[in-house]
């Protein structure tokens, strides 16, 4: 279901919770609001559309994948840029990495464990800076 764009930054200030296998529909509410919003967003957290659970989507080129409590476990190369995110307005400075390695699980709720690095490694860090309240 395709659902509103949460601005509020003291909702979106807030950690989200672990996500659990009854949370599989927040999944596909952000695949519908993603891609009604894809000319303008590549990723979201399910704090983005009101809910506070550990649940992200990224868009990798080809494919959009939804990643269930996901945790970065690596990080190196780090770089300066500047981020816009649909929550908010204007850009902001911050620190990426441009290589990562994180662990999540998929719809299935099966784990995975990937390595991504670039454009889709930022946009999972800025995702899952959301899911710690941190807003950039």
């Amino acid at each position: 279901m395709i659902k509103t764009i949460v601005k509020d930054v003291l909702f979106l200030g807030q950690k989200s919770e672990p996500a659990t296998n009854k949370d599989l529909s927040v999944g596909q509410d952000l695949m519908d609001t993603l891609q009604v919003n894809q000319d303008r967003c590549v990723g979201m957290a399910a704090n983005m559309i009101g809910v506070k659970k550990r649940v992200i989507i990224v868009n990798a080129g080809i494919m959009n994948i939804v990643m269930y409590n996901p945790v970065i476990i690596r990080k190196d190369t780090p770089y300066e840029t500047e981020e816009g995110c649909l929550s908010l307005t204007g850009v902001r400075k911050t620190t990426r990495y441009q290589n990562i390695e994180v662990e999540y699980l998929d719809g299935s709720w099966k784990k995975h464990r990937r390595k991504y690095s670039g454009w889709t490694a930022q946009i999972i860090q800025h995702e899952c800076d959301h899911l710690e309240g941190i807003i950039i």
